[in-house]
């Protein structure tokens, strides 16, 4: 009875009234003004864009920062002319297979190959004629500094070789991985820049290797005036099949037209089946590796289990 004698009064109704009139005019001026969507779109794309230039600038200063060290490094090998030589084009390419894609990274390498046969020698003279550590004939004691001279000499070199061989076999256990996820991008319509830029932060966490050369090679395509010069830069620093076959599908795609999605899918098979006759090719190899370890380490043991009690219980009869 409450609630009819309160619907009964005018002062109550009118409220209703007004709340239910300022619903309906609410309605529908969202209704007239949300009906496209493309400038929120468009704000929100400048605002994210913006944001990734700050963290750009921050990661730039950053970076700057770190490398006050190595920029020290830089002048005194640029005062002692390393750089000038034939062969640094080669070298920045060694260094690139390497890992190491910095401009201070080849003053600290030709500064190692400079330094450590230098060291290595003193250390060799202050240990063998010095403190005499090692009691050596006099032309021993030449050889073994002649020896270090040439081991800090070949180090730089060495260290940089096993980097590259390390590197190339994480860049080819991941590049299956990163040929499918660049199937699956240009299945769903993305173009070449956009692909390799996706699968660059897809694969950071779990191969920043590999991440690391599909993002530079993305960031070349952008500013290099010829596009197939940045997919060959990308093959030139990494020289393993697998991405020097992808580099090829993606220049003729780019010469001649052809869709990516179905290039990529048959390299894909192709670097599928090639994986499969690998492992067939190891496992077929197996019986022939083991023969050696086998003869020396398993039927020694093996004949010792079986012909010891035999050969006791002769022994013991024989006496």
């Amino acid at each position: 009875m409450d609630v009819l004698s309160l619907l009964h009064n005018p002062d109550v109704l009118a409220v209703l009234a007004g709340m239910g009139a300022f619903a309906v005019v609410v309605l529908i001026w969202s209704a007239l003004i949300d009906t496209d969507p493309f400038a929120s779109r468009l704000k929100s794309v400048a605002e994210r864009r913006r944001e990734l230039s700050d963290d750009a600038k921050k990661k730039k200063i950053s970076r700057r920062e770190r490398l006050i060290g190595p920029s020290v490094i830089r002048e005194l090998a640029q005062k002692l002319q390393l750089e000038r030589g034939r062969q640094t084009t080669a070298l920045r390419l060694k260094l690139a297979r390497a890992g190491y894609h910095s401009h201070e990274a080849l003053a600290l390498y030709l500064l190692l190959r400079l330094g450590m046969p230098i060291a290595a020698g003193i250390a060799a003279f202050l240990l063998l004629f010095v403190t005499e550590t090692f009691d050596l004939e006099p032309m021993m004691k030449i050889m073994v500094l002649i020896l270090a001279v040439l081991a800090g000499l070949g180090s730089p070199d060495l260290f940089l070789k096993n980097m590259s061989q390390r590197r190339a076999d994480v860049l080819r256990k991941a590049m299956p991985d990163a040929l499918d996820l660049m199937v699956i991008c240009a299945e769903a319509g993305l173009s070449l820049d956009s692909s390799l830029d996706r699968v660059s932060r897809e694969m950071a966490l779990s191969f920043p290797e590999l991440a690391e050369e599909i993002g530079l090679t993305s960031v070349e395509l952008g500013f290099l005036p010829n596009r197939s010069q940045a997919l060959q830069n990308l093959a030139d620093r990494v020289p393993i099949p697998g991405v020097m076959g992808l580099v090829n599908t993606l220049i003729q795609t780019e010469k001649y037209g052809t869709p990516l999605a179905q290039a990529l899918r048959v390299l894909s098979s192709e670097m599928r089946t090639e994986r499969i006759m690998a492992a067939e090719a190891k496992a077929a190899k197996l019986p022939a590796t083991l023969t050696v370890p086998m003869i020396l380490f398993i039927l020694p043991p093996l004949f010792v289990v079986l012909l010891g009690p035999a050969i006791l219980k002769v022994s013991a009869l024989m006496h």
